[in-house]
C-alpha cells in the first residue's frame, strides 16, 4: 500500500514539474504578435486588439500581447487625452510589469519590455500633467533600458529608445530642468540621434519590424530638435511613407505640414486618408484641419474646431482653440459672437501648453490683436506668403500707434521676407524687432532672435548663430519662453 501512495506522490512530483516547465511564461514575437505590432504601428487599435485577445488564448503563457496591450492605452491616451479612461486603466501599468516579472530574466525582452512600458506611460503621465510621476517612471525607463543594453547589446531595438530618451532629456527646457537635475537624467541629442541613427541602418528581424516606430520618432525628432525642417519634409516627399493607411505617418505629416505653413498640404492628405472603424477614433484630425483652414480664412474652419471641442475629452490646445474661434468671428466683423468665444476660453481647459497660455493671457487681457496684423499673422502662418504681404504693402511701423503693434509690425515684416527669400531684409527687420521688443512680455523679440540663430546656422556662421540662440535664452518672462527655449538650446547644441 505504501509502495502504491510512494508512487503515486512521486507521480504527482513529476506532473507538476513538468506542468511547471510547460506553464513556464515567455517572450515569442510570433507572426501573429508582429501582425498585431504592425497595426497598432498603423494606428489600427481596434483590429490589433482582436488579434491580441486571439493570441492570449492560444497562447496564454506568451507575455508579448501584454506589452503591445501597453501600446494601445499608449497611443489611445496621448491622443484622446480622456480623464475618464485615463481612471479605467489605473493600474494596468502595474499588472504588465507584474507579468513581465514572471517572464525569463535571460531574453532581451525581458527589461525592454519593462522600459517601453516605464516610457509609455512616463509620456502619459506628463501629457496628463503629472510630471513629477512621469519624471520617475522616465528615470526608470532610462535606467532599464541602459541596463538592457549591457546585458544585451547586440539587441538592436535598445538603440532606438536609448536614442530617444538621450534626445528627450537633452531637449527639456530650463523651466523643468530642476526636474531632471533632480531625477539624475542627463542626456546628449547627438548621441541620441546617433543611436536611432544606427538603428534605422541594422537590418536583422527587430530593426526590420521596429523600423516604422523608429522613423516616426527619428523624423518628428529631427523636425523639432535639430529644425532640420525642409530635409525631414523633403524626405517624406522622395520616400513616400504610406500617409494614406498608416495614421501615426498621416499625424506626422500633417502636423509637419501645418507647422511648416504648409496648410494645403495638409488639407489634402487629411482629405485623402483612408477610413475605417480599425483605426483610432480620434478628434485631433479635427483639430489639425482647423489649423491649416484656419490659416486661409476658410468659412469652414468653425465646424471643425466646434467638432474638436465637442469631441475632445482632454484639456490641450482648447484655449487655443478657443481663441482661434474668437479670432475668427471678430476678422469676420461678428463681434458679439467673438467676445462669447472668449468668455468661453477663459473659463475651459488648461494652460499646460504655450500656446494655451498665450491665449489666456490674451483673453485676461481685454485687448484684441490688430485686424490687418492678425490677418497677415494667420496667412504667413498657412504658407500663403504673397497674399500675406499684398497686405502690408504701402505699411510702414509709424502707421501704428500701439507700441505692440510696431514690435508686431516689424516681426511679421521680417517673417514674410525670410519666407520668400529676401534674406538680408528679413535680417534688418528682425533686429528691429530684438531692439523693440526684447525687455517687452510679447514673444517677437525672442522668436526673432531665434530665427537669427537658424539663418546664421544655414549660413554655417556658428559663431554669429551661437550669439543669437544665447540671446533668445536670454530674454525672460516672454510667451512661449518654454517651447522658444526648447528650440533655441537645440539649435546652440548643433552649432556647439
Amino acid at each position: 500500500m505504501r509502495s502504491v501512495v510512494a508512487r503515486i506522490s512521486l507521480l504527482a512530483v513529476i506532473l507538476a514539474c513538468c506542468l511547471s516547465s510547460f506553464c513556464q511564461k515567455g517572450f515569442d514575437f510570433n507572426d501573429r504578435c508582429k501582425q498585431a505590432y504592425q497595426e497598432i504601428i498603423q494606428l489600427k487599435l481596434h483590429s490589433a486588439k482582436r488579434l491580441l485577445d486571439q493570441e492570449k488564448a492560444a497562447h496564454p503563457d506568451n507575455l508579448i500581447p501584454y506589452l503591445l496591450d501597453n501600446y494601445i492605452d499608449f497611443f489611445t491616451l496621448l491622443f484622446n487625452e480622456d480623464p475618464q479612461e485615463l481612471k479605467e486603466k489605473k493600474g494596468a501599468m502595474d499588472k504588465r510589469l507584474s507579468l513581465i516579472n514572471e517572464g525569463p530574466s535571460s531574453s532581451p525582452f525581458y527589461l525592454f519590455s519593462k522600459s517601453v512600458i516605464n516610457f509609455q506611460w512616463a509620456a502619459v503621465r506628463m501629457k496628463f500633467g503629472y510630471n513629477w510621476d512621469g519624471g520617475w517612471l522616465f528615470r526608470r525607463s532610462y535606467l532599464l533600458i541602459k541596463d538592457n543594453q549591457e546585458k544585451f547589446p547586440g539587441f538592436s531595438p535598445n538603440l532606438l529608445y536609448n536614442g530617444s530618451m538621450k534626445i528627450a532629456a537633452d531637449a527639456i527646457p530650463d523651466g523643468y530642468r530642476w526636474l531632471s537635475n533632480l531625477l539624475g537624467v542627463k542626456g546628449s541629442a547627438a548621441k541620441g540621434f546617433e543611436d536611432i541613427e544606427s538603428f534605422l541602418s541594422e537590418k536583422d528581424e527587430w530593426a526590420v519590424l521596429f523600423k516604422d516606430e523608429a522613423l516616426f520618432y527619428y523624423l518628428f525628432l529631427r523636425y523639432y530638435n535639430k529644425n532640420e525642417r525642409k530635409e525631414v519634409l523633403e524626405y517624406i516627399r522622395a520616400n513616400k511613407p504610406d500617409v494614406r493607411n498608416n495614421h501615426l505617418f498621416t499625424f506626422l505629416a500633417v502636423n509637419l505640414n501645418v507647422n511648416d505653413q504648409q496648410s494645403e498640404n495638409a488639407i489634402r492628405i487629411i482629405r485623402e486618408m483612408t477610413s475605417s472603424s480599425d483605426y483610432l477614433q480620434t478628434p485631433v484630425w479635427d483639430l489639425q484641419m482647423g489649423y491649416a483652414l484656419m490659416n486661409r480664412l476658410d468659412e469652414q474652419t468653425p465646424v471643425y474646431f466646434e467638432r474638436y471641442l465637442s469631441r475632445f475629452k482632454g484639456s490641450f490646445y482648447v484655449k487655443d482653440v478657443l481663441q482661434k474661434l474668437s479670432w475668427f468671428y471678430y476678422i469676420k466683423g461678428d463681434q458679439q459672437k467673438a467676445e462669447e468665444y472668449r468668455k468661453r476660453l477663459i473659463s475651459s481647459g488648461a494652460q499646460r501648453t504655450d500656446a494655451d497660455k498665450q491665449a489666456q493671457k490674451e483673453a485676461l487681457s481685454g485687448t484684441w490683436p490688430n485686424k490687418l496684423l492678425l490677418e497677415t499673422r494667420l496667412l504667413n502662418d498657412g504658407g500663403y506668403f504673397q497674399e500675406a504681404l499684398h497686405l502690408l504693402a504701402g505699411k510702414r511701423a509709424v502707421d501704428f500707434t500701439d507700441a505692440s503693434d510696431k514690435l508686431e509690425f516689424y516681426y511679421r515684416v521680417a517673417r514674410l521676407y525670410d519666407e520668400t527669400g529676401r534674406q538680408d531684409e528679413s535680417i534688418t527687420f528682425y533686429e528691429q524687432a530684438i531692439k523693440a521688443g526684447e525687455n517687452r512680455k510679447e514673444y517677437y523679440a525672442a522668436r526673432s532672435a531665434l530665427q537669427l540663430g537658424i539663418i546664421y546656422e544655414e549660413k554655417q556662421e556658428a559663431a554669429q548663430a551661437a550669439y543669437w540662440y544665447r540671446k533668445c535664452l536670454s530674454m525672460k518672462g516672454h510667451d512661449y519662453k518654454n517651447s522658444l527655449d526648447q528650440r533655441a538650446k537645440a539649435g546652440l547644441s548643433r552649432v556647439q
